[in-house]
């Protein structure tokens, strides 16, 4: 939630753009992982919604590079979100490793600080 909140004070033109592009790319390694959960009977399928949360993640990270570059993220914004964002996914690929497809839903991380 703290990207929806940040990409607010952006410019106008990067309303439907950046903006966009940012929230959508930050929710989507959550919403990857449920989808992941919820296939988690099909181990082909569970492993690769959780490789489409790994590419949700970088596509996130470069989309802040470039908000810190188009100078609508401050340097500190920029390394605070991005350190949220891989934290979110070290933790994500940290649980997939140890609980497998087969596991309770309960130890997978299921809140999603971005």
């Amino acid at each position: 939630m703290e990207i929806y909140q940040i990409t607010k004070s952006f410019s106008p033109e990067e309303c439907f753009a950046l903006t966009s592009q940012i929230r959508r790319s930050s929710w989507s390694v959550t919403m990857n992982l449920q989808e992941a959960w919820a296939k988690r009977r099909y181990e082909a399928h569970f492993i690769s919604k959780l490789t489409d949360c790994d590419g949700e993640k970088s596509e996130t990270d470069t989309s802040l590079d470039f908000a810190k570059d188009c100078a609508n993220l401050t340097l500190e914004a920029h390394q605070a979100l991005t350190e949220i964002n891989r934290s979110n996914a070290r933790s994500h690929a940290q649980a997939a490793r140890e609980v497998g497809p087969q596991t309770l839903p309960s130890a997978l991380p299921h809140a999603h600080r971005l």
